[in-house]
């Protein structure tokens, strides 16, 4: 069994420096200082979001982007909590931005999707931009994107997401594990296989998103606004894909408050895996897989020295591509999460093992995975 482990350990660490060495190739974006042109429409889909969503507004509040460039639709998916009123409330104290509120015209089993093709049907301007309810964007968010599409030929650009809340082990095992899937995704554009994005912080043109017609042909998987987008136009128009390492771009979300919903959270996100078309995201998410159950099975029937060593290979490589990650981000000091590299394997392994044959609860509604 050592020799398995020691060789499904080799395989990993191979993959984890391939994703170094493409997150080195990204070239990161400074500001350019280019005059705004773009024009963007900002979708917020939105269900139940009170306690967060007047924080989003006033982040739109503060942009640094002309007020004649940019409109903001937010899509109500029955909502029954006061979010609605907090909305309007805000429109009313800021009439010079262009807002409006619409409802989800529900066609799938997606709502998430539903909620963006209801607002793709209304917008006026070509460049999409897609956040969610519990975030927050920065100042200059609009203008990192503008920089990058007026200096190159791209129609679709991935940013990047991160979290601020790192206060106790729950606020960052989540930051941690954010971070490996943020250093994973600016990887897998530098080796030229993406296969990963978030919604959160995701641009298109309105002409690529009917091009691609939309979500047709997922839209039976209740999540995967981002993925699977994405993989369509890496199939379709490949070179037209971008992705923007500006942290001025970052986009800020709130961790999960308590674990339960962090587990469907994660199950949620899990469930896309099987229906990747890329090679490389399953080949990855088999591998990750593997290590993880490697180190619990290595700790039950090996020699506890070797576990050691087994579990410090791991880290070691893995902290390379977060501490990367995280000074590209700009967070606060990085430090080595031992704490949460002991634990992570058990709950990737469950995380897993449940979307596989579980379901998971999205805003009051459950899905299966």
């Amino acid at each position: 069994m050592i020799y398995y482990s020691i060789v499904i350990l080799i395989v990993y660490a191979s993959s984890i420096w391939l994703l170094i060495f493409g997150f080195d190739k990204v070239e990161t974006i400074q500001k350019q200082g280019l005059v705004p042109t773009t024009k963007f429409s900002v979708i917020v889909p939105f269900r139940n979001e009170e306690s967060d969503f007047l924080n989003l507004l006033n982040s739109f509040s503060k942009l640094n982007y002309p007020k004649n460039l940019f409109e903001i639709f937010v899509v109500n998916d029955d909502s029954d909590d006061d979010s609605v009123q907090i909305f309007n409330n805000w429109q009313q104290e800021n009439p010079t931005i262009s807002s409006q509120l619409l409802q989800n015209a529900r066609t799938s089993h997606a709502p998430k999707k539903d909620a963006i093709s209801t607002a793709i049907s209304k917008i006026k301007n070509d460049w999409i931009i897609t956040t969610d309810a519990d975030c927050v964007v920065q100042t200059n968010w609009l203008l990192a994107f503008d920089d990058l599409i007026q200096s190159s030929n791209v129609e679709m650009l991935v940013g990047a997401v991160s979290i601020k809340e790192t206060n106790g082990f729950l606020n960052y095992f989540q930051f941690v594990d954010l971070l490996s899937l943020q250093g994973t995704t600016i990887g897998s554009f530098g080796i030229n296989k993406p296969f990963m994005c978030n919604g959160a912080n995701f641009a298109y043109t309105k002409n690529l998103f009917l091009a691609l017609n939309g979500f047709e042909g997922n839209d039976k998987i209740a999540s995967g606004d981002d993925v699977f987008l994405l993989q369509k136009a890496i199939n379709k128009r490949p070179h037209k894909v971008g992705y923007l390492k500006n942290n001025e771009a970052t986009v800020f979300t709130k961790s999960e408050k308590s674990w339960s919903k962090l587990f469907s959270q994660r199950v949620r996100w899990a469930s896309k895996t099987p229906s990747y078309n890329g090679l490389f995201g399953k080949f990855l998410a088999i591998v990750v897989f593997a290590m993880n159950l490697n180190l619990i099975a290595s700790f039950i029937f090996l020699p506890f020295v070797f576990c050691l060593l087994l579990l410090f290979v791991k880290i070691s490589i893995d902290v390379i591509l977060l501490y990367k990650t995280n000074k590209f981000i700009g967070q606060k000091n990085f430090s080595i999460p031992l704490l949460s590299a002991i634990f992570y394997p058990i709950f990737c392994v469950s995380v897993a093992t449940y979307a596989l044959f579980g379901k998971f609860e999205w805003k009051n509604r459950t899905f299966n995975a």
